[in-house]
């Protein structure tokens, strides 16, 4: 009979295989998890900046219209605001929203009266980003009409969110 050589071929990983591995997952974690909260930060002033650029329509109307008072009632300008989670509790824009709506949530600030330099302003909170929330330095959004009619958008970010289309303005 002759003899039968069995060959052990190694089963599984060696416990440096399984440390390279997990080291390299650390490392990709380490810089993917800040560059994720940076994409969402930088999304964030993103849709506060659109949600608050929609108004502008309904304001230019109500002034070329003279309801320049912010309200529902006959004669007052509704810029129609729905509630966002990103900005601050309170705003005047969406005088039509039960605070059922409000909870955790709010709508920009119009200038009320509404005049030819009228302005509308988000305070970022509630689900905002932790570098857009209060504690960070209340962060802000604001749109600004000039007197010709145009509007301009500002923001009080940090300058690594502000958005194409926004500039960074100084303080809150």
């Amino acid at each position: 009979m002759k003899n039968i050589q069995i060959n052990h071929a190694q089963k599984g990983f060696t416990l440096i295989e399984l440390m390279i591995v997990i080291a390299i997952i650390g490392i990709l974690a380490a810089i993917a998890i800040p560059q994720y909260q940076d994409y969402i930060a930088r999304s964030q002033v993103n849709r506060v900046m659109g949600e608050t650029g929609s108004l502008k329509t309904a304001v230019e109307d109500c002034i070329l219209n003279g309801r320049l008072d912010i309200g529902n009632a006959a004669g007052e300008c509704d810029p129609g605001a729905t509630a966002s989670n990103l900005m601050a509790d309170g705003g005047n824009s969406g005088p039509d929203l039960a605070p059922a709506d409000l909870v955790g949530a709010g709508v920009p600030t119009v200038t009320d009266p509404l005049t030819d330099v009228s302005t509308i302003q988000a305070t970022f909170g509630n689900n905002a980003a932790a570098v857009l929330q209060p504690a960070a330095g209340a962060a802000g959004l604001t749109w600004t009409r000039s007197a010709n009619g145009s509007w301009a958008c500002s923001t009080t970010v940090s300058p690594e969110y502000v958005p194409n289309g926004c500039e960074a303005a100084a303080g809150p």
